[in-house]
């Protein structure tokens, strides 16, 4: 199996696509309710679903990239905030966080070999 895409919760659509294409993502599919973006590397994607309550998102998004400490400054550049600069982490990944304007946590990562292959891994379980 390969994982397809995940669906992020947003309050105003126009100004949470604005953000994920001034991030650098491709929009491949724009509704009023809906949209779908593709990622600069590889073939993953994600899609924003227009909600009309309220919602609490706790799940995190990881995006990686090799260089991590200059797509950050980058972004510092255009305007985004972090809550957290790029930060070692004790499991091994660089990490930086933001928020989208609806509030969804963004982990923009660099783990390198650490990702699928730690220290710790597990003995493959069938």
């Amino acid at each position: 199996m390969e994982l397809n895409q995940i669906t992020l919760p947003v309050e105003d659509m126009d100004v949470a696509v604005n953000f994920y294409l001034k991030l650098g993502f491709t929009q491949i599919v724009d509704t009023p309710h809906y949209a779908r973006f593709s990622c600069p590397d590889g073939n993953s994607t994600f899609s924003l679903s227009l909600e009309s309550g309220e919602f609490e998102n706790s799940s995190v998004i990881y995006f990686e990239h090799e260089k991590l400490d200059e797509l950050c400054a980058e972004l510092i550049e255009k305007g985004f905030q972090f809550e957290q600069q790029p930060t070692e982490q004790r499991y091994l990944w660089k990490e930086a966080v933001l928020k989208d304007p609806s509030g969804n946590k963004i982990k923009l990562y660099w783990a390198g070999e650490n990702r699928l292959n730690p220290p710790w891994k597990v003995e493959k379980r069938v």
